[in-house]
């Protein structure tokens, strides 16, 4: 183990998409146990240290593998197609048709039923996409195209939050 090790090798998991959670979960414990700053406190404040920025680093590590839009990112980033989301925003055509008629859906939707609709059509374009970008990523080995799904899957998480707020508005 190096703290230069990417995060899947610091996991010992393969470099790809798909990925059990349940193992992400199992290994985050089981490196935890390894590295935890408590294991060090006889040896002094500098092993102590080392422990924490170990502990720190499997953290950073297990927030980007549990999540399958930061691990696909972060795969892209890995394979030379960083998402880069704040200054680029190809898409998918369709997609950003897409992202108007729901826009103009939300606008419109006036009570729980068409805001829940909505966002049972948000869920299940999230559910495709990230099956477009696992097989990007595993079978095609396209990470630019998975890239543009990756700033598509983004969109619709912000979008599914909005559609929270407005439902949340609506009970208070």
């Amino acid at each position: 183990m190096r703290l230069t090790d990417n995060d899947f090798q610091l996991f010992g998991l393969p470099e790809q998409q798909a990925q059990v959670r349940a193992d992400i979960d199992a290994r985050w414990k089981a490196l935890q146990a390894e590295v935890h700053p408590d294991r060090f406190a006889a040896e002094g404040a500098a092993a102590q240290r080392v422990a924490m920025q170990w502990a720190m680093r499997v953290n950073e590590a297990y927030q980007r593998l549990r999540d399958p839009l930061k691990r696909a990112a972060y795969l892209c980033e890995l394979r030379d197609a960083p998402v880069q989301a704040e200054n680029n925003t190809q898409m998918p055509a369709a997609f950003l048709m897409q992202q108007m008629e729901w826009r103009e859906a939300l606008d419109d939707a006036d009570d729980e039923a068409a805001l829940t609709a909505l966002d049972d059509d948000a869920a299940q374009a999230e559910t495709n996409a990230l099956a477009t970008v696992q097989r990007l990523l595993d079978e095609a080995g396209d990470a630019p195209a998975a890239a543009s799904q990756v700033r598509a899957l983004m969109f619709i998480q912000r979008f599914r939050a909005d559609i929270d707020q407005r439902l949340a508005a609506l009970d208070a």
